[in-house]
């Protein structure tokens, strides 16, 4: 098969793709013909050598990557063969393998694609939309909610604006360029601003009248995090669950006592609940995009310019989910 490597940390141009040996799943195992594979901010930082939530490898060289969606062509010992030639979609957990023609991964990882989405759009929800779905479980949307939206144009952030407007709130959505903020508007925001602008919290200001934000969603941090705060109204939540626009690996976002609220990681799974908190999430993410709810955004690139697509995502050059296809 061929597979991205990477033979040390570094740049994004020591992803290389190569021939290598095909898998083979091991007991409880399935093989997944690739058809796509999920691109991740984390991805990134670990390429470079960050410790990050995932383990960064211990081996070098490595295949990048945590999430798939093929066709299973293979099973290992104690797996039904009803798995065979089945749609699906799994995220490998902290075991890396994605990007690549074949992967391997635990049965109990599976998930079959609702018959609306492509596998593209599967990659989408069973990484970006579960942890969308995690978020959203500490904000109480409904009509009387004024919400705030940084990289409102993201994968994560186009998940949000939909579930808010399906909610019933008005949404802000923040973007930057004319081009995003574009596709922030049409993706359903009832004002989208170019974070760029210095003025943006004026505006946004101006369109509320004598209304206040009521949540702001933070994925981002940094200045945009700081003029986005500003603008909470009293009893005002604000979700941390990122801080891209501090730079990758820096682990400061900007928090402020009694507003903030850092959502992600064990919080975010405690308060799903369940035997296994992590499906519960991935399911709820599944449902909500065969149900039409949440349309995933997808940007597209061959597998042999993963390279390109790292590049793209750290300089905010790219809109929703990036997805690498062999």
């Amino acid at each position: 098969m061929h597979a991205i490597r990477l033979h040390a940390f570094g740049p994004a141009e020591n992803l290389t793709l190569e021939k290598t040996e095909d898998p083979e799943p091991g007991p409880g195992q399935v093989r997944i013909a690739v058809a796509a594979a999920g691109v991740h901010l984390l991805d990134a930082a670990l390429r470079e050598g960050a410790q990050g939530p995932a383990p960064r490898p211990t081996a070098l060289p490595t295949v990048p990557g945590r999430e798939v969606a093929g066709t299973v062509d293979s099973v290992g010992e104690g797996v039904t063969g009803d798995w065979l030639g089945k749609r699906v979609v799994a995220h490998l957990g902290f075991a890396p393998g994605g990007y690549a023609e074949l992967a391997v991964t635990d049965a109990d990882r599976l998930h079959e694609i609702p018959e609306n989405l492509d596998f593209a759009q599967a990659v989408a929800m069973i990484g970006t939309g579960r942890t969308t779905l995690g978020i959203l479980q500490f904000a109480d949307l409904g009509p009387a909610s004024v919400a705030v939206i940084p990289a409102a144009a993201g994968g994560i952030g186009t998940f949000l604006v939909q579930y808010a407007k399906h909610a019933g709130a008005t949404v802000i959505g923040l973007a930057g360029g004319p081009e995003k903020v574009a596709l922030v508007r049409a993706n359903g925001a009832d004002l989208a601003v170019d974070y760029k602008d210095g003025d943006w919290p004026a505006r946004v200001r101006e369109y509320l009248g004598a209304r206040s934000v009521t949540v702001v969603f933070d994925g981002v941090g940094g200045a945009v995090a700081r003029a986005a705060v500003d603008l909470l109204g009293p009893g005002g939540r604000h979700l941390v669950f990122g801080w891209a626009g501090e730079g990758l690996g820096s682990g400061t976002p900007y928090l402020v006592d009694g507003v903030s609220e850092q959502v992600l990681g064990p919080v975010m799974l405690g308060r799903a609940g369940g035997p296994n908190p992590v499906r519960t999430l991935e399911l709820r993410a599944l449902a909500e995009a065969a149900a039409g709810r949440l349309t995933p955004a997808v940007q597209r690139f061959p597998l042999a310019e993963a390279a390109a697509a790292h590049r793209a995502l750290e300089t905010r050059g790219t809109t929703g989910k990036v997805v690498l296809e062999p």
